[in-house]
């Protein structure tokens, strides 16, 4: 069996041309077509007409989880999950730093094909200091002993190999592929990231490149597949 698993900061809908255009993160998502997806950068109103996160859930055929960190007069902003699998548990965990935009986990609890599957997903911080307290809040949520297989993605905007918050998470999980996926139109930077544990659960890691997706957000999608 089979799980297709990808992280996607959407940056607000907003592409690189600076056109609002959730369109075009719909047709993107469905492109890569994954059973669960990480998103980062979601701003939608739960409660407005055009509730972009349900939207997006609803082009997908999948539950929209939120993990909102902001409370905007527009309606809401932060992490969210798009899972075509029921989640059995949700947990949100919130690790900003004082001083500094607020920031989230999303924890997710799934079973398939008779396995339990631990799903964390984060944004972390733009400063060293406060991506290392943040990683450091993330961690002990990865040590479930019920977990079959644990999964931890996301946008941790960490662009250095040697910095620490990095270093950490290798050491938990071993060091796996990391495609850059930053900016979008010339990709760099490996900011976005897919850990799998135990890795050699890992059949694929690649950034998904196409001709919307160097528009659609100034980041790449993040794709795995996983075996369970």
């Amino acid at each position: 069996m089979v799980l297709r698993i990808a992280t996607y900061n959407i940056h607000r809908c907003v592409g690189c041309d600076g056109v609002e255009a959730p369109e075009r993160i719909a047709a993107v998502l469905r492109d890569i077509n994954a059973d669960v997806t990480a998103l980062q950068e979601v701003a939608f109103d739960p409660s407005g007409p055009k509730n972009i996160l349900a939207n997006l859930a609803r082009s997908m055929d999948a539950q929209a989880i939120a993990g909102p960190t902001l409370l905007e007069k527009k309606g809401r902003y932060g992490n969210a999950i798009l899972s075509r699998l029921v989640p059995e548990r949700v947990d949100r965990l919130d690790i900003s730093m004082p001083g500094r935009e607020p920031r989230g986990v999303l924890a997710v609890k799934l079973r398939l094909n008779g396995s339990n599957i631990r799903i964390v997903t984060t944004h972390l911080g733009l400063r060293p200091r406060e991506r290392r307290y943040q990683i450091r809040r993330v961690l002990p949520l990865l040590d479930d002993p019920k977990a079959d297989v644990t999964i931890l993605l996301g946008d941790f905007n960490e662009w250095l190999l040697w910095g620490r918050p990095l270093r950490w998470v290798n050491r938990r999980f071993g060091s796996l592929p990391a495609p850059a996926t930053f900016p979008s139109r010339r990709p760099l930077l490996a900011l976005d990231r897919i850990w799998v544990d135990p890795a050699d659960r890992l059949i694929s890691l690649h950034h998904h490149r196409h001709v919307s997706t160097a528009v659609a957000s100034d980041h790449l999608p993040l794709v795995a597949q996983v075996a369970v």
